[in-house]
């Protein structure tokens, strides 16, 4: 396939390399010039605008920041009437899920067709093409992008357009949640004399066992190298979007709710570009 990739960032640029080792025509398309030199290096083209790097390209990858970009992105192609008729937009980026519907009906009356697929694993497993990878759109759609994903990780079929979006952000309200409450107990414990190595083994031979004390704790915080490759703000964001679905559709969320302005705080506080499993050092702090 001729494959357009546009955003090629620190998650694009090695999923979009992961395509051309497996064969895809790839013309990506970044902002940043080192992105698109990074590109080029690994076999693809780089384009030097969006137009250029959707040329002759019937699927359509999105890796970008938020909503607004995408739509904004999106809105371009369309208004310069860029994409191909009966192209294929695959948005593999944490978008919001309401919005997501709304362009993806938008663009049916363009020929163009928008299918969701966001991800999680971090840097390390975009690297590796493991990935977990969360769809949402018309069977056939998702049939016809397949050998795209496949190449990128391990897909699960959400439902329609915007469930792989709202998962997405759920999932990582629960991952920022468990991580939060994680650390608050490790240090708790630690404070009291605890090894955290020892209460590490117990809680995950127990019932306090999660990603946070089976991955995050063990691997990123005891080392000290809070390097998972997913963003203390990217998480910020992701919760953001989960907490307002849950307004949207009307349910009750205060824990999302405290969690999500905890979360924010630590990220006021800590550097730009801290890692998510940064929160602990905040925590450290004693912020009350």
């Amino acid at each position: 396939m001729t494959v357009a990739f546009i955003g090629l960032g620190n998650m694009g640029g090695p999923m979009s390399a992961r395509l051309v080792r497996a064969g895809h025509r790839v013309q990506g398309y970044d902002l940043a010039p080192a992105a698109r030199q990074a590109l080029a290096e690994a076999g693809g083209t780089a384009a030097d605008d969006l137009a250029s790097a959707v040329r002759g390209a019937r699927e359509i990858v999105l890796m970008l920041p938020n909503s607004d970009i995408v739509e904004a992105a999106v809105r371009d192609l369309a208004e310069a009437e860029a994409a191909e008729p009966g192209a294929i937009i695959v948005d593999m980026s944490s978008s919001e899920p309401l919005r997501t519907r709304a362009l993806a009906a938008a663009l049916k009356t363009r020929n163009l067709t928008l299918v969701d697929a966001p991800v999680s694993g971090g840097v390390a497993r975009a690297r590796t093409g493991k990935l977990t990878i969360m769809t949402g759109g018309e069977p056939a759609d998702l049939e016809r992008v397949e050998p795209i994903l496949a190449c990128l990780g391990t897909t699960t079929r959400a439902g329609a357009v915007g469930s792989g979006h709202a998962v997405k952000a759920l999932n990582n309200l629960l991952s920022a949640t468990h991580l939060l409450v994680t650390s608050e107990a490790m240090l708790a414990g630690e404070r009291f004399g605890l090894d955290p190595e020892l209460m590490l083994s117990i809680f995950n031979s127990s019932s306090g066992r999660s990603g946070s004390t089976e991955n995050k704790w063990p691997n990123f915080i005891l080392p000290g190298t809070f390097d998972s490759g997913f963003g203390l703000r990217l998480m910020v964001k992701d919760m953001r979007i989960a907490t307002s679905l849950a307004e949207q559709v009307g349910t009750r969320d205060p824990l999302g709710q405290a969690a999500t302005e905890l979360w924010a705080r630590a990220a006021d506080s800590l550097e730009a570009g801290a890692d998510h499993t940064e929160i602990v050092n905040w925590l450290r702090k004693d912020p009350r």
